[in-house]
C-alpha cells in the first residue's frame, strides 16, 4: 500500500483522482477503531503530520482473527511538511500490556503483541500499540498474505540480498543461497517469514521486512513500472485487493498528502528492544523502555528527524 500510495503520489493530481477513486473501491473496510473512545486515546500533537499502522496478518478478514496473529506491525509517520516519513517496525512477540478486549475474556494483562490481534482483531490492536507507542493511530492498513505473492509478481519479482544460505522451514523448503537474489512472490513471502535460521530470530525477521520493504517501493517506482501502463495498473490492483483499510481511509487524499515523497525520503527503523527473555513460558522480546520512549515522544511530536541527528540509520537496509 505504502508503494503504491508514493507512485499514485507521484502522478498527476487529475490521474490521481480519476484512476484513485476506481482503486479506492477496490479495498475492504473495517472499522479498526471500534470501541476505542477519544477521550482514552493519545491526543494528536501536531497538524499535519499522519501516523498509520501496518499490519500484516494470514487473513484478509479483520473480524476472524481467533487463530491469526500479526506476523508484520510497523507504523509509518508521515512528518507534518510532508517531507520525510519514518516507518518504525514492532517485534510481533514485543512485551506489552494488552487492555481487556471488547467481549472481556482476554487481555488487561502482559503478553506478547501480537496477541492483541487474535484476542480483539485491530481494534485492540489500535489500542495495544497507543498504549505503549503514546501515539496517536490515525489510520490502518491490514496486508493479506495471501494476496503479497500477487503484488510482488506484478512487479517482476523482487531483489533481496540474502545474507546467508539457509533452508525455509515451510513446504517446499526452498533453499535460499546468500547474495543478491531475484525472487518471486512466493518465495519473497517465504524468505521474509524466516527467523528460526538465524542467531537473533524475530530481530532478523523485522530487519529482512523492512529490506524488502526498499525493495518493493525500489521496484514499484522504478521507470520500467511507471513507463509500463500495463504493468503499473497490475501491481496497483493487486495491492488495492490485497489490502484491507480503516473507514475514514481515502485513497486519493492520502496519495495526495504523499505526493511529495520518494523512497529515499523513508527511514526504516526498529522499535528499541532489549534483547530477549522467557515470560510465561514464553520467549519474548523485551523493549528498551528508556529508548522507546524517547522514540515515541519524537513521534508525538513530530521530531523524529531531530531525534535521529547524526546517528539517524540509513534510509536503506544495511548491506549484508
Amino acid at each position: 500500500m505504502l508503494a503504491a500510495l508514493l507512485v499514485l503520489g507521484g502522478g498527476a493530481t487529475i490521474a490521481i483522482g480519476a484512476y484513485g477513486r476506481s482503486l479506492d473501491g477496490n479495498l475492504a473496510r473495517t472499522d479498526a477503531f471500534a470501541g476505542l473512545p477519544e477521550s482514552a486515546r493519545p491526543a494528536q500533537a501536531v497538524t499535519g503530520a499522519m501516523n498509520v499502522l501496518l499490519l500484516g496478518s494470514d487473513s484478509r478478514d479483520p473480524d476472524k482473527t481467533a487463530d491469526s496473529r500479526t506476523d508484520t506491525i510497523m507504523v509509518l509517520h508521515l512528518d507534518a511538511d510532508h517531507q520525510k516519513a519514518e516507518v518504525i517496525s514492532i517485534p510481533r512477540d514485543t512485551w506489552v500490556f494488552v487492555p481487556k478486549s471488547a467481549d472481556g475474556r482476554h487481555g488487561n494483562t502482559m503478553a506478547k503483541i501480537n496477541s492483541a490481534y487474535a484476542w480483539g482483531g485491530t481494534p485492540l490492536t489500535v489500542q495495544t500499540v497507543e498504549s505503549f507507542t503514546g501515539v496517536h493511530i490515525d489510520h490502518v492498513a491490514l496486508v493479506d498474505f495471501a494476496g503479497f505473492a500477487q503484488v510482488v509478481n506484478a512487479l517482476g519479482g523482487v531483489d533481496l540480498t540474502i545474507e546467508k544460505t539457509i533452508t525455509s522451514i515451510h513446504e517446499p523448503h526452498r533453499t535460499f543461497q546468500k547474495g543478491v537474489r531475484h525472487l518471486d512472490g512466493a518465495a519473497a513471502l517465504d524468505y521474509v517469514r524466516q527467523r528460526y535460521q538465524f542467531s537473533d530470530g524475530d530481530f532478523s525477521r523485522e530487519r529482512h521486512q523492512r529490506e524488502f520493504l526498499q525493495a518493493l517501493l525500489d521496484r514499484a517506482a522504478s521507470v520500467g513500472t511507471l513507463s509500463n501502463p500495463v504493468k503499473l495498473n497490475s501491481f496497483l490492483q493487486a495491492v488495492t485487493k490485497s489490502v484491507t483499510v480503516d473507514e475514514d481511509f481515502n485513497l486519493v487524499n492520502v496519495a495526495l498528502e504523499l505526493r511529495d515523497l520518494r523512497s529515499d525520503d523513508l527511514t526504516f527503523l526498529g522499535s528499541p528492544s532489549a534483547g530477549t527473555a522467557v515470560k510465561s513460558g514464553q520467549s519474548v522480546v523485551l523493549s528498551d523502555t528508556a529508548k522507546a520512549k524517547a522514540l515515541y515522544q519524537a513521534v508525538v511530536d513530530d521530531t523524529v528527524q531531530e531525534h535521529l541527528g547524526a546517528a539517524a540509520p540509513s534510509r536503506r537496509p544495511p548491506p549484508a
